[in-house]
């Protein structure tokens, strides 16, 4: 391990600033080759101003374990952080940025053959790393503003330690946060913490003395905040508010201010955001309307003011709906010293915090980690392909905190849904190819589900669309009423993608669109300048299959796929459509339809019919008991098709027998010979005796087990069956018996009969009973003194002696007893009754008088 430096100064591009101090020692740590089960790996803390962001990406490029033509990568939460740090590193060195110092977006990109220092977007970097899992040419990974634990951030960390562990264990690894709470980060890096001291100077915190009442008041709340700030202070004045609808609004409670309004956030063209960045003019004072992107990794000139109404935007998965929406939610404590920290970035500033001390109180130290909260159909799709592509899919990965069940397994069924994962949870070919589009799983779907060229290029419109802000917002109603909506027919948009006009459309969502549907164009192969053609509502429908929508039979009323329910307002044009592929939904107390197309049910197109299935359902009809049959085509939980069909034999068969399994006592008639014979062979189970060589082991004939194997015994006899009343008549007894088989038949009826012979006739054995009863007239008996047994002499027996009328008068198990005793007394009842029969004294010698079965 070298214990020391070069002689050269690699540090003089941090000269005067604090993390200047630790960079000898982290050089030395990344330079030591890595020992068994230790890795180059370091994690950095460094405050707001402490130069961690455009010093580190240089000294390491002069490191000597950097290759020559091998690059250091910095990763970047936002496109105007990448870009900011790039020109930043490239004008410290005098150069242009793209040279040495180069970065890439989304949207665009300064990189040449020279590039060795490249700032990258985390989303941006995903991509390459699922293209080129090895990191070619890649000497090092720096992840910036870690601490904002983003889900492209706790991805690409995961995956480039994975790397690290076991293919790339020269890859240096650098995480660097502006918080202390990297405890848990360095355990799961194992890595040793470097921490700088930041450069601040004295601030000075104002809090409210009441909180804003709601989220509607935080443009008022503002604005008023920035005209104090305006009175009471100098310089310029950057504003934290939740998204671009505040912005807009601030900004024009603010029109009649003598001061220079600037809009910062993510949709703004590079060309304005790079505007901000440079200092204003000479007398100038600018007041900048910012979102959570000016929070970190840039700093804005000449600001010495931070208005912050402690409120941000943040994607929050809802489980039940499958939807990601966007939340304004209270900042953490973290964010707060963050945010206010910008104005003491250059000189003593001054922050005003919209809200009481109480409140800072109650907030969270730490904004909730994306992976918690975010919709994971796109961390699921990558992280299937990483694991297939490195062949470690039983190694979890090392992430900060695993990913919730409920939103894992939402985004699973989503996957399964789009054709991407099998049953298996295995990635399809279309799931890889899906993963390879670099997109949202649903956007993707719906790219590859075109079949022509013009038809991707409308793909590439829509997902173009969908992926930026609708370009008809709603619109501000006169005397202050609600906001109109606008249609949700998605064509409307295609035409002015397509180069229509709408006075009232938002011109530069349309240019982002426009740039964006160049940038699916161009990863799609398709030529420059194709016109869009196609289905729009089969192109979405590929990638929304669960949101495919159903009139519920009232106007502007839907059920989805999902099994969720969706509105349209009433007067727009799709409200009468019958069924609709839903792409834009805004969940309030209930999901509003935003963008949609029509479909045809008549003509759903191949990715539709893909994920259909078509069953013909049969039920019983309890009243009537004949079967009923409908053939179905059903996605998710809609019926789009339902027609009557004829019950095939078959069918009714396979749905009797279901029927007779789940009622087996009520379905089967088993008051005769099949009840006798189902407890006959219950009672032979029970004497557990040897049986002959040429038999088996009884089968059990309790009413559970012969349903659970009614497919043997009764299917074979439901041929041709197609009525409950039809399955009553069958013969239970003989299907029993046939099932049981001759050797088991016959030890039966010769040891259990169902019938014994007396000196006067028959008597039925009714074996239902808990002691078996043999049932006669009495004169049957006559001329016996004993009672016979069963099984050979192991199962006893009772008699049962009738009247003449077939009514029970007697029931004895000792019949010599019986005739000595009890039947004096029945004697002279049936004498006067049935004067006509025979009633001796001593039955037992009486000589048996032959009579008819009762």
């Amino acid at each position: 391990m070298p214990t020391s430096l070069p002689a050269s100064d690699p540090f003089s591009i941090a000269e005067g600033l604090p993390v200047r101090e630790i960079l000898p020692a982290l050089c030395v740590h990344l330079a030591a080759e890595p020992a068994e089960g230790q890795f180059a790996s370091a994690v950095v803390v460094a405050p707001p101003g402490a130069g961690k962001t455009t010093s580190i990406p240089p000294v390491l490029a002069a490191a000597p374990w950097r290759g020559e033509n091998e690059r250091i990568i910095m990763l970047e939460p936002r496109r105007l952080a990448a870009r900011a740090a790039a020109q930043r590193i490239a004008a410290l060195r005098g150069e242009q940025v793209g040279a040495f110092a180069g970065y890439r977006t989304r949207v665009d990109s300064a990189v040449s053959e020279h590039t060795r220092i490249e700032v990258l977007t985390e989303g941006l970097f995903l991509r390459r790393l699922l293209s080129d899992p090895m990191l070619e040419g890649v000497a090092c990974v720096i992840l910036d503003e870690i601490h904002e634990r983003s889900l492209d951030a706790d991805l690409a960390l995961a995956f480039c330690l994975d790397l690290q562990r076991s293919l790339r264990p020269d890859l240096r690894l650098v995480a660097m946060s502006a918080t202390a709470e990297t405890e848990r980060l360095s355990t799961l890096m194992n890595a040793p913490v470097f921490t700088s001291s930041g450069r601040m100077h004295a601030l000075t915190v104002h809090h409210a003395t009441k909180d804003i009442a709601t989220l509607r008041d935080i443009p008022a709340a503002t604005a008023a905040g920035v005209r104090r700030a305006l009175a009471e202070t100098e310089g310029d004045i950057l504003v934290f508010l939740p998204g671009t609808g505040e912005i807009r609004r601030t900004a024009q409670l603010l029109a009649d201010c003598a001061v220079t309004v600037l809009p910062l956030h993510g949709e703004l063209h590079p060309a304005e955001q790079a505007r901000v960045l440079q200092p204003g003019n000479a007398g100038e004072r600018r007041v900048i309307l910012a979102t959570s992107i000016a929070e970190t990794s840039l700093t804005v000139p000449g600001v010495r003011v931070v208005v912050d109404c402690g409120y941000r935007r943040a994607p929050r998965f809802d489980p039940g709906a499958g939807l990601s929406r966007l939340e304004t939610l209270r900042i953490s404590k973290a964010a707060a010293r963050q945010r206010t920290g910008r104005a003491g970035r250059e000189a003593p500033g001054t922050a005003y915090c919209l809200w009481t001390p109480h409140t800072e109180r109650a907030m969270p130290q730490h904004d909730r980690p994306e992976i918690l909260e975010a919709d994971l159909s796109d961390f699921v799709l990558a992280t299937s392909l990483w694991a297939e592509t490195l062949g470690q899919s039983d190694t979890p990965l090392p992430l900060p905190d695993p990913p919730p069940g409920a939103a894992l397994a939402a985004a699973r069924e989503l996957l399964g849904l789009l054709g991407a994962l099998d049953e298996n949870q295995s990635l399809t070919p279309l799931g890889r190819a899906m993963a390879a589009l670099g997109t949202h799983p649903r956007l993707a779907a719906m790219l590859l589900a075109a079949s022509t060229p013009e038809e991707a290029a409308l793909a590439a419109d829509l997902a173009a669309l969908l992926e930026e802000r609708d370009p008809l917002r709603p619109r501000m109603a006169a005397h202050g009423g609600p906001p109109a909506i606008p249609p949700a027919d998605i064509s409307l948009r295609l035409d002015l993608i397509a180069g229509g006009d709408d006075p009232q459309a938002d011109r530069a969502a349309l240019a982002r669109i426009r740039q964006a549907s160049g940038r699916f164009r161009a990863r799609l192969g398709l030529p420059h300048g194709l016109r869009a053609h196609g289905d729009a509502a089969a192109l979405l429908a590929a990638g929304f299959v669960d949101r495919i929508a159903l009139s519920r039979g009232e106007i502007g009323s839907f059920r989805m796929a999902n099994g969720g329910n969706a509105r349209l307002r009433r007067d727009d044009t799709l409200a009468t459509a019958r069924l609709l592929a839903v792409a834009g939904l805004h969940l309030r107390t209930t999901a509003e339809i935003r963008l949609a197309a029509p479909l045809d049910p008549d003509a759903l197109p191949p990715a539709v019919l893909a994920r259909t299935r078509e069953q013909v359902e049969t039920a019983l009809d309890p009243a009537s008991g004949a079967i009923m049959a409908r053939r179905r085509m059903r996605i998710g939980n809609l019926v789009l098709r339902d027609r009557t069909e004829k019950v095939r034999p078959e069918e009714a068969a396979t749905l009797l027998l279901e029927h007779a399994r789940a009622n087996l006592m009520t379905a089967l008639d088993w008051t005769g010979a099949g009840g006798q014979l189902q407890a006959r062979v219950e009672l032979a189970r029970a004497l557990a005796t040897p049986l002959p060589s040429d038999m088996t082991d009884w089968p059990d004939f309790s009413f559970p087990a012969l349903a659970e194997s009614a497919a043997t015994w009764l299917a074979p006899a439901l041929a041709g069956c197609t009525t409950m009343a039809g399955l009553k008549a069958l013969d239970t007894a003989a299907l029993l018996r046939n099932w049981l088989g001759y050797a088991h038949t016959a030890w039966l009826d010769r040891e259990l009969p169902t019938a014994l012979p007396f000196p006067g006739g028959r008597a039925e054995v009714d074996y239902t009973q808990p002691i078996p009863v043999a049932s006669a007239r009495a004169q049957v008996f006559f001329g016996t003194s004993t009672t016979p047994l069963l099984a050979n002499g192991r199962i006893p027996l009772r008699l049962a002696l009738l009247s003449p009328a077939g009514r029970p008068q007697a029931i004895t198990a000792d019949l010599a007893g019986f005739w000595q005793g009890g039947w004096t007394d029945m004697r002279r009842d049936m004498r006067g009754r049935y004067p006509r029969h025979e009633w001796p004294e001593n039955p037992a010698l009486a000589p048996a008088t032959k009579t008819r079965r009762p």
